[in-house]
């Protein structure tokens, strides 16, 4: 028996996710790809047989689709462009999907305090714009649009699930929540079918159903920090549970030698500069997406504390003077497997 290797490189997270394929299972292992929100997405999932596996893929990528045009700020007729362009003038009744996950993303909010903010969107288009032009934005640029990025300006009615953007110019941003919310919605959708075992990887977010037949779990590669090809020697076995890694090896700016991550701390305005990687193991995707996020910015000790509060796991790899320094949370130990070896058994 092989293990086959398959490689999700993507723009901000890198993954390595292992599958073994049981010839003695009932069911068998079935892979689909389609380039969904800007990156490509990864359905793997254990099926009966190719019928059925076709049908639930196509199944899952219409749900994705309908999700996307709710939270995409890419698509002009979506419902958070429709929020957006009324930033200032009117509100809109949230549909309970955008109600649902911009209240988890105010419940992110108030746990990170403030670490992990989705009314960052006019930071996030001003140095989107930056990394694309290589012009990097003055102080006074960084000055006028943080006032935009009130998240208090949100204002949000239980009553009538009103949200109101109380500041002309305000954008709400779901990056860093949104992915990992949809590849949870695709993975419990597969369950509700009868389709357990199953991965869904949506752009680096990593949502688990249960594992492979007579596998322990869905084995996980980490890529080491600066260091795009490089993975840690260990591996993660996981099922029923979320993973995401987040860091700046692909996106970020370089400025009079010093190198600005795309993920922009709320209080100053600027991508962080540390060079660590993040990595959580959570029991939802959206919670595993935003907390990788959060704890790229918060101090270490919050950052760990912040994942503990949550029933959550993370770990944080360093470089320092070219050496790789580690720290998590003690739980995280527990989940790793095998090192990662191609071998004929």
């Amino acid at each position: 028996m092989y293990a086959l290797v398959y490689n999700f490189r993507l723009p901000i997270l890198v993954f390595f996710v292992l599958v073994t394929f049981d010839s003695n299972a009932q069911n068998t292992r079935f892979s689909f790809s389609e380039h969904k929100m800007g990156s490509p997405l990864n359905i793997i999932f254990y099926a009966q047989d190719s019928v059925i596996a076709k049908k639930q893929a196509r199944a899952s990528f219409h749900l994705i689709d309908s999700l996307n045009h709710i939270f995409s700020n890419y698509d002009s007729s979506s419902e958070l462009t429709s929020i957006n362009n009324n930033a200032g003038i009117a509100k809109n009744i949230a549909s309970p999907l955008m109600w649902e996950l911009i209240t988890q993303s105010k419940e992110a909010y108030i746990k990170s305090k403030g670490a992990y903010n989705i009314a960052l969107g006019p930071l996030t288009h001003l140095w989107r714009t930056a990394r694309r032009s290589k012009q990097f934005p003055t102080q006074l640029q960084i000055k006028n649009i943080l006032i935009l990025c009130d998240f208090n300006k949100i204002q949000l009615n239980n009553q009538d699930h009103s949200i109101y953007l109380s500041l002309k110019g305000m954008q709400l941003d779901f990056g860093g929540i949104g992915k990992g919310y949809i590849a949870q919605k695709v993975v419990d959708y597969l369950k509700k079918e009868g389709i357990t075992a199953s991965l869904v990887d949506a752009g680096g977010d990593i949502v688990f159903g249960d594992a492979p037949p007579n596998k322990k779990g869905w084995t996980v590669g980490i890529n080491q920090p600066e260091r795009a090809d490089d993975l840690l020697p260990e591996k993660l076995q996981l099922n029923n549970l979320s993973v995401a890694t987040s860091g700046d090896v692909y996106q970020f700016i370089e400025h009079d030698g010093k190198k600005y991550s795309h993920i922009i701390n709320p209080t100053t305005g600027y991508g962080v500069t540390s060079l660590r990687n993040v990595t959580v193991i959570a029991n939802n995707g959206a919670v595993a997406d935003w907390l990788a996020t959060a704890c790229s910015i918060l101090p270490i000790n919050q950052a760990k504390k912040l994942a503990l509060s949550l029933h959550a796991e993370l770990l944080i790899t360093e470089s320092v003077n070219n050496q790789l320094k580690r720290n998590n949370t003690k739980g995280f130990d527990k989940y790793w497997g095998l090192p990662l070896i191609q071998e004929k058994q």
